[in-house]
């Protein structure tokens, strides 16, 4: 269905989007569209960011658990 919409179709859904919203009101959407989406970029490196600093962490001790115990 959504397979031959082509250019003429979505120029006619944005029209129809502009008309019955507004233009101020288009252009705050998509800025919070595009808050969320930098947003969720930013969520995505702290948590890759946070599981490297772990994987490091763990890499950097290399004494055996038997030795740990008696210092």
């Amino acid at each position: 269905m959504l397979n031959n919409i082509g250019i003429p179709g979505l120029i006619l859904i944005a029209v129809v989007v502009l008309v019955l919203f507004g233009k101020g009101k288009v252009s705050s959407l998509m800025g919070e569209v595009g808050k969320g989406i930098t947003s969720f970029k930013k969520g995505i490196k702290d948590g890759t960011e946070e599981i490297e600093r772990a994987s490091a962490d763990s890499a950097r001790d290399v004494t055996p658990e038997s030795e740990k115990d008696k210092a």
